[in-house]
């Protein structure tokens, strides 16, 4: 069986983990959902939080005593045997690909904004397009090359958003004026739960730490420490960030840009220094998360073609080490999902939450599952109050469903009849 090396220590698997998480959640979407739920859009990024810490929790038990690549797959299938873990794959698989799509419709919007060229449809199409075949391409050149070009990626956003709180808060706390969080509840509680279901995109990425355990120096305790220390950071980060934004700027106004952080920020300061670093700074977040989903969506594959459950040639592996076949077929897929829905944000992200509630859905229910089946693994990590927390994650996956748009819903069903087809003949093909 094919075999990937174990290469990244602690803070490098972390630093992917962060550099899967910042990206077009906050440097873009945050105009969406303040546009949906108003300044207690704040809300919405807390309860988006705590539904993905749920499931973080859980992924962080399971990562700590299964080791091998593919994160919900891989607990699926010793959960619940191989069809429901390949329907977990599948839809986990989808999800890093429509993610990175999303995000590379927001790394185009922010290029032509500091480039200072018109956005129009076809610019930003074409430019999401062709940045997925670049970032493939370092994918193919290894994980540790594409780990440390993630780490200086994570590191300069980190700073950027860091820039943000400082420069904002001190001009709301200096001026004294705290107007545009009134009315805080404009939409009321069901515009905070839309909110929530869109921004809940801006805190999927710690998952992919757990796909990428096979990888990982010492996954039973590097693998949870990683999720855990990477949400943290990122909540933080985001809570701060959606505190400040709509703080500074009314929030009609910053649902209107596509760079709606560099915009907020002009309302404070002048510097363009500062300015122009942050507009960089979320050209690397979303480059980062690109990075991020082609290295988790190839592990995805890449472990369900070990398990016979989607053609054998998708499990080969580089002499760099790298499941080649799977990165370029997810960086193929990407810029074509871009090309097939025309760069719409909000559609992909909504197409993508539905992927990912499914996916956590399975990962609290593995859980309860292997806890029965698998009292005796040695497990490097423990969810705190078990049962209640992943019985609580699994329904709130459940409520956060419904407030998602409904097409995107529809076209996530198609993917995965499709997906039901492609298991079904592989099957026949391969006996």
């Amino acid at each position: 069986m094919a075999e990937l090396i174990r290469s990244l220590g602690l803070w490098g698997a972390m630093g992917i983990g962060i550099g899967a998480i910042i990206g077009t959640g906050i440097f873009v979407l945050i105009g969406i959902a303040a546009g949906i739920a108003g300044p207690a859009v704040i809300l919405s990024f807390v309860i988006a939080g705590f539904v993905a810490l749920l499931s973080g929790l859980s992924t962080a038990e399971l990562s700590s005593f299964i080791h091998e690549a593919g994160g919900s797959y891989i607990y699926t299938t010793k959960a619940f045997g191989e069809f429901p873990g390949f329907v977990v794959g599948w839809m986990k698989s989808f999800d890093y690909i429509v993610g990175a799509s999303a995000v590379s419709v927001g790394f185009a919007a922010y290029l032509t904004y500091f480039l200072g060229i018109p956005s129009t449809t076809s610019m930003l199409v074409a430019i999401a397009t062709v940045w997925p075949f670049i970032l493939m391409l370092i994918n193919l050149r290894g994980i540790k090359e594409a780990a440390w070009t993630n780490n200086i990626l994570v590191s300069l956003k980190i700073l950027a958003l860091l820039i943000f709180i400082i420069i904002g808060a001190s001009a709301i706390i200096t001026k004294g004026d705290y107007s545009n969080y009134y009315p805080f509840f404009p939409t009321g509680l069901s515009g905070v739960m839309s909110g929530a279901a869109i921004i809940f995109f801006a805190f999927i990425g710690f998952n992919t730490i757990a796909v990428m355990a096979e990888e990982i120096k010492d996954p039973e305790k590097n693998v949870p420490r990683a999720i855990l220390g990477a949400f943290a950071v990122c909540t933080l980060l985001y809570i701060a960030v959606s505190i400040v934004a709509v703080g500074v700027v009314n929030w009609q106004l910053l649902r209107t840009s596509g760079a709606p952080l560099e915009f907020a920020l002009k309302t404070v300061t002048d510097n363009i220094f500062v300015l122009q670093f942050v507009a960089v700074s979320a050209l690397f977040a979303t480059t980062s998360v690109i990075m991020a989903s082609i290295m988790g969506g190839s592990r995805a594959l890449f472990a369900m073609a070990r398990k016979g459950v989607l053609p054998n040639s998708l499990a080969t592996i580089s002499r760099q080490n790298v499941p080649v076949f799977t990165i370029l077929l997810c960086g193929v897929i990407i810029s074509g999902i871009v090309l097939l829905t025309n760069g719409n944000l909000e559609w992909l992200a909504s197409l993508f939450n539905f992927g990912t509630l499914l996916t956590f859905f399975f990962i609290n229910l593995s859980l309860v599952k292997l806890r029965r089946t698998m009292p005796e693994a040695r497990r490097g990590f423990n969810v705190p109050f078990y049962p209640y927390t992943p019985i609580v994650a699994m329904i709130s996956c459940i409520v956060l469903a419904f407030y998602l748009n409904t097409n995107a819903i529809i076209t996530a069903g198609f993917f995965l009849v499709l997906g039901i087809c492609v298991y079904y003949v592989n099957k026949k093909t391969s006996s």
